[in-house]
């Protein structure tokens, strides 16, 4: 046991061969699943489920770094020595950011793909007023509250992010009314996580 230990671990203490035998492994189950079913039609609807599959994937990690940020790190951080905050705002912070913020947009970028794959992106987008198809008019709900949420992290949050984190400079009144802007949008994205998914969600499984 303590052998196999021994040769497991250094391979899974790497991130970077972790998440290469991760996509690895969904290869072979693909190609498991291209045999069983006598082949795939590389089609519309097949590529159209390669851009869910990245889109759930973005999706997890954007929605999962934004409550990670509501309900661990913005709650905790006032609990955090302050010698030791530093390690907090100079390294994880802008780590997290960075894959919060590019998660975001492609989240946004890849369901915008798969609604035009399926030729629903303008009839969701104008939420279906002409056509009176409520699944799309609850796609575009779940759109526009994506889109809402990626314009207030690049538009506000990240901005004030960035003075607050002292990646720009700014004087302490700047930084503390940076620091309020951050939490309150923030929040304003917590807020609307729950009702974007819901509409998203009910779309692919009430109609």
């Amino acid at each position: 046991m303590n052998n196999l230990r021994e040769k497991i671990y250094p391979f899974l203490s790497s991130l970077s061969k972790t998440v290469h035998a991760s996509i690895g492994l969904t290869i072979l189950l693909f190609l498991l699943l291209f045999y069983i079913n006598d082949g795939f039609s590389f089609d519309k609807l097949f590529w159209s489920g390669v851009a869910k599959y990245v889109h759930s994937i973005l999706a997890i990690m954007w929605i999962g770094l934004l409550w990670y940020f509501n309900f661990v790190q913005i709650p905790n951080i006032g609990k955090i020595p302050d010698e030791q905050k530093p390690a907090i705002n100079n390294i994880i912070t802008p780590a997290a950011l960075f894959y919060f913020r590019w998660a975001a947009l492609l989240t946004i970028l890849s369901g915008l793909i798969i609604a035009l794959l399926n030729g629903y992106l303008r009839d969701a987008l104008t939420l279906s007023i002409n056509s009176g198809i409520p699944k799309h008019t609850t796609i575009g709900i779940g759109m526009w509250l994506g889109i809402f949420m990626v314009l207030n992290i690049w538009l506000i949050v990240w901005p004030n992010q960035k003075k607050a984190l002292g990646i720009i400079e700014a004087d302490t009144d700047a930084k503390a009314k940076s620091v309020l802007t951050v939490i309150m949008f923030s929040r304003i994205n917590t807020l609307l996580s729950l009702p974007m998914l819901f509409s998203l969600i009910a779309a692919e499984n009430l109609y």
